[in-house]
Parts: structure tokens; sequence; C-alpha cells
């Protein structure tokens, strides 16, 4: 088998699935337009690439994990137009539906094959291979790139059609988004209450009442601290609104996700941007402190 494969964005999740799979045996070539990126790979025995066609001149398969749509159309252009051989890329990044359709006609034109593959997880998780891998598309692709999934996630699963590991991306950040607040409110109830929060983090998260975020993220709480962030607000509204985009879409309503998205914004407009999501937690405080008690006895 070939252990070779490109990675374009050596990001939070980028750089640490790289890393995972160049401690797996992997010959990892990366490339990011940032600097400072690319010489961490070089670091820990990857090979440096300087420009998208160099990755895919030297990798049958490539990982794409980037920031934005216009990162993600540029890059499928610049592979696209690359004149090397057919290559599998499958894109980790969550986008809209539209803009992933996109990529792959983009890519198609070029003679490669495109794979909607977005990952669940968060940059902490991708550290530890604490990853599921959504993949849709080419079932012959999927199954060529099932050996690379196992080595920087703990699962992965076939779909189906292009574009249903995005559908299904979008269901599970579904929940992330009410989870997470909802171990906010959770952890502030017991802190009005007395409880010693290390306890309350040790004793209900592996109980009925526990979460995966509630796991992760009650744990910054406790310390209110927020950096290195393993998803910024910034990040997590962009995501929230390409949720509420497909929901509309297909005609669902969802209540629970609509009221945790006003929280969201309160944390942007606070200056937390830049902060891991668990900082929801800053907002619910000052909200509950400011607002009148309105439980009856």
């Amino acid at each position: 088998m070939n252990k070779t494969v490109g990675i374009i964005g050596l990001g939070i999740m980028g750089g640490a699935i790289a890393r995972n799979l160049i401690e797996r045996g992997w010959h990892v070539i990366g490339f990011d337009i940032n600097t400072s990126r690319r010489v961490e790979l070089e670091q820990i025995g990857g090979t440096v690439a300087f420009s998208v066609a160099e990755v895919v001149r030297d990798a049958p398969i490539i990982l794409t994990s980037l920031p934005t749509p216009a990162a993600v159309e540029k890059v499928a252009e610049e592979i696209a137009s690359s004149g090397q051989s057919p290559t599998v890329v499958a894109e980790l990044s969550t986008l809209s539906l539209a803009d992933k359709i996109r990529f792959k006609a983009i890519l198609q034109g070029g003679g490669h094959t495109a794979l909607d593959c977005p990952l669940s997880g968060t940059g902490a998780q991708a550290k530890v291979r604490d990853l599921v891998v959504y993949a849709s598309g080419d079932g012959k692709a999927i199954a060529q790139c099932a050996d690379l999934f196992a080595d920087f996630a703990k699962q992965s699963a076939d779909l189906g059609a292009y574009g249903n590991g995005s559908k299904m991306k979008f269901i599970a950040n579904h929940l992330v988004a009410i989870n997470n607040v909802a171990t906010a409110e959770a952890m502030l109830l017991a802190e009005r209450a007395g409880l010693d929060l290390t306890t309350v983090v040790a004793m209900v998260g592996p109980g009925a009442g526990g979460s995966r975020m509630f796991q992760l993220r009650a744990p910054m709480m406790v310390e209110r601290v927020y950096e290195p962030a393993t998803m910024k607000v910034s990040t997590w509204k962009k995501d929230m609104a390409i949720i509420a985009e497909f929901a509309d879409e297909v005609g669902c309503n969802t209540p629970l996700f609509s009221l945790t998205q006003p929280i969201y914004t309160e944390a942007m407009a606070t200056g937390l941007g830049d902060q891991d999501t668990a900082s929801v937690f800053e907002v619910l405080n000052k909200t509950i402190l400011k607002a009148p008690k309105t439980h009856s006895k």
C-alpha cells in the first residue's frame, strides 16, 4: 500500500491529522500559505510542499482542511488546473452543500475525484485521533481511503451519495451547539447551588446527563480558561449559519438550536470570538446575574 498522502491546510485540524499520520508511518506532503505551519510540519517529519500543484504531483490521495469557502474553491481550481494525474481529494471542512457541490464540479473538470468527508470532533479530539469521518461520494474512492482514515480517526463510514457526509455533520453540529450551551447552563446552576465544580465534572460527565460536549467543555468552564481554543466562537458562528440554512432548506424547525444562536452572537459581541465556544459560560453568567428571578415557589 502506498502510504503517501497530501494535506492542504495545516491549521488546528490539518496539523493534528498530519502529526498522527506521520506517527503511524505515513509520508505526509503538506502545504499551507502560513509559513509557520509549514515549518511545524517539517519539524515533525513531514515533507513541505510550496504549492498546491506540488502536492497533487506527489500524492495519490489529498486531504483538504481549509477555513473558508473561498479558500476551498481556490484550492479546487489549483488542483484542477495542475495538469497532474487524477487523484482522490477528500474535503474535510464544514461547508454548505452548495460549496461542496461546487468543489466537486471543479475537480471533476480536471479529472479528479472529490469526496465529501467532514469530521466530527474538535481540534483537541483531533490530537488524540478521537474523530469520526463522515465520508460520502464514490464508494471505491472511499474504500481506497479506509486505512488512511483509520490512522487519524476512531471511526469512519461510507454514507453513500456525495453530500450525505455534510448532512450528517450538520446533524452532529446541531447537537453540539445545544449541548455546549446546556453544559454552560448546568455548570452555572451547580455553581449557584454551592457544589464543587470539579466534582460535578467528575460525577455528571459519566452519568445519564453527560455528553461529549460536557466532558470536553465543562473542565474549561471550571477553570474559566478558553484558550487555546479547540473551536473558536467566530468559526462556530459560521458553522451555525450553515446549519440554520440547511434546516430552512429541508423545512425543519429547530427551536432548541435557534435558542442557542443569540448566546453565541453575544459571545462574539463581547469580544470572545477567538475564545473556545466553552466561553458561552461567561455569556450565561452575565445574563443570569442580570435577569430577574421568575421561578415560582
